[in-house]
């Protein structure tokens, strides 16, 4: 089942008075299970709860965020910073019981192999940075559905009556944008290219089970790495980890609206 967006409850107790209470109860009835991995947990928008470790969930994640705006009647936050699909399955799905509402989740991106995409991309030639790209394009194409299908598959088995929703990946780079220096365009394209080969792969595998979809690329436009008003990290040599990971402005701007408009 959807949720009624906070928009239109405003819009039905502004109707009647009386219909208050039944829309906060509406709200405030959905139990809400938050799994994926860095860009679900909120790597890169610091305030990392401690309990958390190195899983690194952060108060500023959407998830906290949905959760803190809609007060559900319980809220479970397993996302951890490094996750793949095989981690979601064995770590992640305790809270999901029949009773579970609502699901979000981010997954995919580790599998493929961002980090090394990144790293590669970052130290070595033009040339071996594309070809590392062409590698994982195959991985999203030969792989990569299989393990989403595993995943998917078991959250639905723990939850048969939530609503699922898999956001994707923002495009990293603004192109012809404000940076001087680093990566050429082409480049760039090519990383932004590979974002948008993942997120079309991801998609089919959510739908194929029924779930939504969040596609957060139209959010992030006009605050890609190079826009001049970036939600992004860009390199950060002096915490890699958070390295093209949304800051808070990101996590608040992009990611929480997208699953707003899904919820």
């Amino acid at each position: 089942m959807a949720f009624s967006s906070s928009l239109f409850l405003g819009a039905v107790i502004a109707l009647t008075g009386a219909a208050t209470a039944n829309a906060a109860a509406t709200v405030q009835g959905v139990d809400y299970v938050a799994l994926g991995d860095s860009y679900s947990s909120g790597v890169g928008s610091g305030s990392y709860t401690s309990e958390s470790g190195s899983c690194k969930r952060s108060t500023k994640a959407y998830p906290q965020l949905w959760a803190n705006a809609h007060a559900p009647s319980s809220f479970s936050f397993t996302a951890c910073s490094g996750a793949i699909t095989s981690d979601v399955t064995a770590k992640q799905l305790g809270p999901l019981t029949s009773s579970t509402d609502l699901v979000s989740i981010s997954i995919g991106g580790n599998d493929a192999g961002f980090a090394d995409v990144m790293t590669t991309c970052v130290l070595q030639s033009e040339s071996t940075c594309l070809n590392r790209i062409a590698t994982a394009r195959g991985f999203v194409d030969s792989t990569l559905p299989g393990r989403l299908n595993t995943v998917y598959s078991a959250i639905r088995a723990k939850a048969p009556n939530a609503h699922v929703v898999v956001l994707g990946y923002p495009r990293f780079y603004k192109i012809g944008g404000s940076c001087v220096v680093g990566l050429s365009d082409k480049v760039r394209s090519a990383i932004n290219g590979a974002a948008d080969y993942l997120n079309a792969a991801t998609a089919k595998r959510a739908a194929d089970h029924g779930f939504s979809f969040g596609d957060v690329t139209s959010a992030f436009t006009g605050h890609e790495i190079c826009s001049g008003d970036a939600w992004l990290h860009s390199l950060n040599w002096l915490n890699i980890g958070e390295s093209y990971h949304p800051f808070a402005s990101g996590q608040s701007g992009g990611y929480l609206p997208v699953l707003n408009a899904l919820d």
